[in-house]
């Protein structure tokens, strides 16, 4: 199994940027496809966005399209989420998840999570 640390989450006005990270270990992710959730105070955790093995497929949620990047550096086992134009409604804890399997990623039954990065978007 795939083991998942997320860093770069922090507190930051509206209109404002983060970049989280997702570094894997255990094994190489390059084979893996990977996912971003979120989950918010008293709210059903999810998907944000999604990258196949090679990068060559990528898929987000509506809401965050043109707004949030997913990408990934298979050499440093570490997926990445640029998130700009951050509103209030990205608060939330944003979490990776590996599976060999994207669709098991995309529907949030992928093997591997981490313990989450909390984002906080102030007004």
């Amino acid at each position: 199994q795939v083991q998942l640390v997320e860093s770069g989450g922090g507190l930051v006005q509206a209109g404002g940027s983060l970049r989280l990270s997702c570094a894997a270990s255990g094994r190489t992710i390059s084979n893996y496809a990977m996912g971003w959730f979120r989950q918010a105070p008293g709210k059903e955790r999810e998907f944000v966005a999604a990258i196949t093995w090679s990068g060559g497929s990528i898929y987000y949620t509506e809401p965050v399209k043109g707004r949030f990047t997913i990408s990934r550096d298979n050499a440093k086992n570490t997926v990445y989420l640029q998130m700009n134009s951050l509103e209030p409604e990205d608060t939330a804890v944003y979490s990776c998840s590996a599976d060999r399997s994207l669709v098991r990623v995309r529907s949030g039954h992928g093997d591997s999570w981490g313990q989450g990065t909390q984002v906080t978007v102030s007004s």
